[in-house]
């Protein structure tokens, strides 16, 4: 589809003057974020661990969970850990592991299947910890809407301490301790902590209080364990601001140095060492491995890499993970060419539904998310199995898909999400009316709100992109939501030649020119099939593009990645 660009409004000579000794694309990009303090850029540019980390005890609940962690400790009591089976959850449930032993602990850890069991506690979980007579159950990343299954172990003299993130439900279980910055009344100053930056305050505060205790802890030590909160941060798309970048920028550079066989393991399977990691890697890379094992089997395999102290057992996970992670590359891509098969080129509904039989459900959002990429529309995928319907979605800023579930619900067994992500299981017999429903729900959204839109941070000429602008951008890493890598744009780039690139010939690499005789490199992912005839020498277009580092044999060089391409005759800005 055709972007529309939306060039953000250039800063003024006065508050340019207000920083003299930075670049002014550095003040723009810092403006644009809504970073415009001396204080605030500070802690944007240079993030310290030390001050930007909030006191864990703030939360509510902390001292209770803290307290109830060391009795149990103390009396030598059976704890189980129960998690998720996505990234953020399995990551919490490893940190929550590491430290409970630290304290002599060691838990039982129960994921549950992403199939069989769904997401959150349920019941026949809770009733096998009561007959297993357990007596402390740890959540992360889930729990603050399990409101019978904890009622159940409370009553049954199981307590429950729930770490979790998600939206405050109507009502809140009975647990006896509760750990979430976003419930409403919670004291805990930065609400957008992931399931596994949760469990990592609960964390930093027992082994804080751990030498009262008689238990030697190193200084320190809780740093080891950012690398798997940095890996949920972005896996969750956690806002990196505040705590969340302070984690981050820290954790991706534990990661780099990680002590855990697994994760050095598995960086024999990805492209490139986990040296000099950026969030992008961890994103495109490393999270898709981890999740790869709930979405084909069972999250288990990505818990036992995770907290797997042999090298030897780890590289045997790491070889799991990527046969599992290839399955579910073969499996998502079929399932997508299928999906687009019933769309057609340019499909005029404003909801796109498409269905298929024994359709994963492990994969079902992923495709949902590709599609939206494409058409850039609500879309819904949903799988028939023998005895369910199960869907996700993915949504469109401007339309609330879960909001359009509420609406729908009389034909939904069970359903929840955001505003832009949903899943869903369709009652038997339902399937056609469902969707009829649904897609009267988007009957409102205009074609304007259907348009996809590029941020653009600041319009550039080629000379400004140098080495000396690359060593400001990168004091703005990690990127991630609330903090995307910036977007430049540059309008009459001439043509000087160009090529295909790639297995199958799908990029391109243009050299251009602007405003001088110095030919810049450009490269531009996937764009041959729209571009590939229309590029002619002479050719003068408008890129809008990210700044790269392109390392080969040793050479380093400025790479400008273009995200899209228009006729410098067409220009439509916003």
């Amino acid at each position: 589809m055709k972007k529309v660009w939306r060039v953000r409004k250039a800063v003024t000579g006065d508050v340019l003057a207000q920083f003299p000794e930075m670049h002014p694309l550095v003040v723009q990009l810092l403006v644009n974020r809504g970073i415009t303090t001396q204080e605030q850029i500070e802690k944007f540019l240079t993030p310290d661990y030390k001050t930007d980390s909030h006191d864990p005890f703030l939360f509510r609940d902390m001292r209770k969970a803290v307290d109830r962690i060391f009795s149990a400790a103390e009396k030598k009591e059976k704890v189980v850990i129960y998690g998720d089976y996505d990234a953020d959850g399995v990551c919490a449930s490893a940190i929550l592991k590491e430290m409970l032993n630290k304290v002599g602990i060691e838990p039982h850890i129960h994921l549950p299947h992403r199939e069989k069991e769904g997401y959150g506690m349920n019941m026949k979980a809770a009733k096998e910890f009561i007959k297993k007579k357990f007596d402390l159950v740890v959540t992360c990343d889930c729990g603050v809407t399990s409101i019978e299954e904890i009622d159940a172990l409370q009553k049954a003299g199981i307590d429950v301490i729930v770490t979790d993130h998600h939206a405050e439900p109507p009502k809140l279980p009975q647990a006896f301790a509760i750990l979430n910055p976003s419930l409403k009344n919670e004291t805990y100053p930065f609400k957008h902590l992931v399931g596994t930056g949760v469990a990592f305050k609960l964390t930093q505060a027992v082994l804080q209080e751990a030498p009262s205790h008689g238990i030697s802890v190193t200084q320190g030590e809780e740093k080891w364990m950012l690398d798997l909160v940095a890996i949920a941060t972005i896996a969750d798309f956690g806002d990196l601001i505040d705590e969340n970048r302070t984690f981050t920028a820290f954790g991706l550079f534990v990661l780099e140095k990680t002590r855990r066989p697994g994760l050095k393991a598995l960086k024999e399977f990805m492209n490139g060492s986990l040296g000099t990691i950026s969030s992008e890697m961890v994103g495109y890379q490393l999270v898709p491995r981890l999740n790869a094992a709930s979405r084909m089997d069972h999250a288990n395999t990505a818990l036992s890499l995770l907290t797997e102290t042999d090298s030897v057992a780890a590289f045997s996970r790491a070889q799991e993970l990527q046969k599992l992670n290839q399955d579910r590359q073969k499996v998502s891509d079929k399932m997508f060419q299928e999906g687009k098969k019933q769309f057609g080129e340019k499909p005029e509904e404003k909801l796109l539904v498409a269905v298929g039989d024994g359709w994963q459900a492990g994969v079902v959002g992923l495709v949902a998310g590709k599609l939206l990429h494409l058409y850039h529309r609500p879309v819904l995928v949903i799988g028939k199995q023998k005895d369910e319907i199960v869907g996700s979605g993915r949504s469109i800023q401007h339309f609330d898909i879960t909001k359009a579930l509420h609406a729908v619900s009389e034909h939904l067994d069970k359903f929840g999400g955001h505003p832009q992500a949903c899943g869903f299981t369709v009652k038997n017999g339902h399937l056609d009316a469902f969707i009829q429903a649904i897609k009267e729900q988007a009957e409102g959204i205009s074609d304007a709100e259907l348009e996809d839109e590029l941020e653009i941070d600041a319009e550039v000429s080629l000379d400004e992109i140098s080495w000396e602008l690359w060593e400001d951008l990168k004091k703005f890493e990690p990127f991630g939501e609330c903090n995307p890598q910036p977007v430049f744009a540059c309008k009459k780039v001439v043509v000087e030649s160009m090529r295909s690139v790639g297995k199958s010939g799908q990029h391109l690499q243009i050299m251009v020119k602007h405003n001088s005789e110095v030919i810049r490199k450009t490269i531009a992912f996937g764009f041959a099939s729209a571009w590939a005839e229309q590029l002619p020498q002479g050719q003068e277009i408008d890129i809008a593009f990210e700044v790269s580092l392109n390392e080969w044999n040793g050479s380093r060089e400025l790479q400008l990645r273009i995200v899209d391409i228009r006729d410098s005759k067409a220009v439509h800005d916003v």
